[in-house]
């Protein structure tokens, strides 16, 4: 099994990887500001990191297989992260994405729709940002995952569909997956990679 670290394990996205990883039997490390604040579990270290401190965030991610990063786009720089994965010499680095930067259809992107919610644009913004930047990294075989329109609470079905770049929408015209579903998606990448060095995407 791998030794996997989470940034941003106290999140609602995070903490489903977290879940999803122990189900599977690897151990974690939760990193987050306050990732010591929660109930100590078997098979997790926490560590408080400040992630914006790129030395410390490298110290925490030191000896372990593989990161996934569910931090806000807008709130850490890309270099932030990416600086201490390599200087970690961590190997790969799994980052959850956003559904902005996704094909709704050829050319136009969901972040450019007319109905996109304003509220959300930096974040958006600074995903898309992120992407085009990893798609340049010559070091890390990363992974982008990007979760349907509706990234939302829900059951662990394991039913769900995998795409690339476009926005994937069910029969209902509804684009969403739930947090534990999109952690099965993920944690199936990490165990048997498919999508090295690309953006794939989950949904219903």
């Amino acid at each position: 099994m791998s030794k996997i670290a989470i940034i941003g394990a106290t999140g609602r996205a995070g903490s489903r990887l977290l879940e999803e990883a122990l189900r599977r039997g690897h151990s974690v490390t939760a990193i987050a500001r306050k990732a010591s604040a929660a109930p100590a579990r078997n098979g997790v270290t926490a560590i408080d990191v400040d992630v914006q401190d790129t030395a410390a965030l490298q110290k925490a991610l030191t000896g372990h297989d593989a990161v996934f990063s569910a931090a806000h786009f807008s709130t850490i720089a890309y270099d932030k992260i990416v600086t201490a994965v390599r200087n970690a010499g961590v190997p790969r680095l799994l980052v959850v994405g956003g559904a902005g930067s996704l094909f709704v259809a050829p050319g136009l992107r969901v972040i450019d729709t007319p109905d996109f919610p304003p509220e959300y644009k930096a974040e958006a913004s600074a995903g898309f940002a992120y992407l085009n930047a990893l798609q340049d990294e010559k070091d890390i075989d990363w992974t982008f995952l990007s979760p349907s329109a509706e990234f939302v609470e829900g059951p662990r079905t394991g039913i769900f569909r995998i795409g690339k770049d476009d926005l994937l929408v069910d029969a209902a015209g509804r684009s969403w997956i739930t947090f534990a579903d999109y952690a099965i998606a993920y944690l199936d990448e990490l165990e048997k990679p498919v999508h090295s060095r690309q953006r794939f995407t989950v949904g219903y």
